[in-house]
């Protein structure tokens, strides 16, 4: 996380994966294969952008 860096909604997050369902999100986070969020106050999830991009550059590296 950079001292900017941008907090994306999870709406936002499913259009970066090219439109995987909120349904799927969120299976992969209760499994542990999603990037890490934080869990705002009025409890909506948002995800740092350096997470997300963390996250899919480990998904580039495995494959």
């Amino acid at each position: 996380m950079t001292k900017h860096d941008e907090l994306l909604t999870v709406r936002q997050v499913l259009d970066e994966l090219g439109g995987v369902s909120r349904r799927t999100f969120y299976r992969w986070r209760e499994i542990g294969k999603a990037p890490e969020g934080i869990r705002l106050p009025n409890g909506e999830l948002r995800i740092y952008r350096s997470d997300l991009n963390a996250w899919l550059e480990s998904l580039r590296s495995a494959a």
